[in-house]
This record gives structure tokens, sequence and C-alpha cells, in this order.
């Protein structure tokens, strides 16, 4: 065989394990976590909607006047019916949701109206508010992947931190309650 032809036969193979290579790594590295994406919101204004309200459940919609209304931490949690992961979080919802200290807010994404109210009167309803967002258009705003998603607000209206998929005691543990308890520590200075 000739060296051109062992050139030919080579370069493609050495090129395909430099990438491969390279995307090891990447996927690899130390530090790296793979749950976390990362959002160009976090530490810019939340994003301008006004949601309304789901029918036939006693609790408000709202909209990013909201977020900074009565100078509380805000947790927005991007949820749906028909969304399994929004079910295994929900009890960690329920738990977030009865704390004063707060505002638990809910944006019920891609849902039927009726499919979300049956959801919420059988598992609960944590949220202080819910908006609809049949169309998806503020969760695009928020920069939104899937569901469930949670962001933490801070009392200016600021996006402090995102959470993709769905909570658990873990993650309200060891990162959403510290960052809630941190940012409350940082505005009654």
């Amino acid at each position: 065989m000739s060296a051109k032809r062992k050139i030919i036969f080579t370069l493609p193979l050495l090129i395909t394990v430099v990438i491969f290579g390279y995307f090891f790594w990447a996927l690899t590295k130390p530090g790296r976590d793979p749950k976390i994406l990362p959002s160009v919101l976090i530490d810019k204004p939340a994003p301008t909607f006004d949601l309304v309200a789901l029918e036939g459940l006693n609790v408000p919609g709202f909209s990013r006047q909201d977020l900074t209304s009565n100078g509380k931490i805000s947790v927005v949690n991007i949820f749906a019916s028909w969304c399994i992961p929004c079910l295994v979080e929900h009890p960690d919802m329920v738990k977030l949701g009865q704390r004063n200290d707060i505002n638990l807010y809910g944006i019920n994404y891609r849902d039927k109206q009726e499919d979300a109210l049956n959801w919420l009167n059988k598992n609960g309803n944590p949220y202080h508010r819910i908006g609809r967002d049949p169309k998806s258009r503020a969760g695009i705003d928020w920069g939104v992947y899937g569901v469930p998603e949670t962001f933490i607000v801070d009392a200016s209206g600021t996006i402090r931190y995102k959470h993709v998929g769905p909570l658990n005691q873990g993650d309200l543990e060891d990162t959403i309650l510290p960052i809630i308890n941190s940012l409350q520590a940082q505005s009654s200075q």
C-alpha cells in the first residue's frame, strides 16, 4: 500500500478519534454536572408576562409585577398535569408552599385547563398564585426547556437560580433552601 493510500484511510479515522475524544472530555471533565443547564437569565430581571388564573380554582393568576410586590423571595415552578416528573416533585412543592416567608407561584405549561384543575384538586394546590400558559409564550420568555423547571427570583425581580427537572428533598435541603435563606439574609441587610 502506498503512503498516499495510507493517509487516505488513516486521516478519517484520526479525525473521528480526535472529535470523539473532545466530546468525551467535554462531557466528563471534572466539576461538570450534566444536570445543570446554563441559563442566560441568571442575574437578569424576570421576563415581562401577565398570566390569567385557572378558572374554577380560588387562586389568582400572576404577572412579573407580583414577583416584586411584597418584598419576598419568589419560587416559580413550571408544571403540567401531563408531566410525570411534576407529579414526582409535587410533595416537595407542597412542603415549599407551606412556608410563609416566600411566594410560591406556578406556571401551568401547555396544559388543558380542565386537566390542570383536576390534577391540582386531586394532588393538592401548593401555589399562592397560578398562571396559565397554554401556548408556552411565557415559557419561551423564561427559557423553559421542558417541565418541571423551577426558578428562584429575588425580591427585586431578578432571577437568581434555575433548577431543571423534578425537585426532591435533597435538592430542597442542599440547594433551594440555602439560596432562599441567603437571599433573605442579603435583603435584610
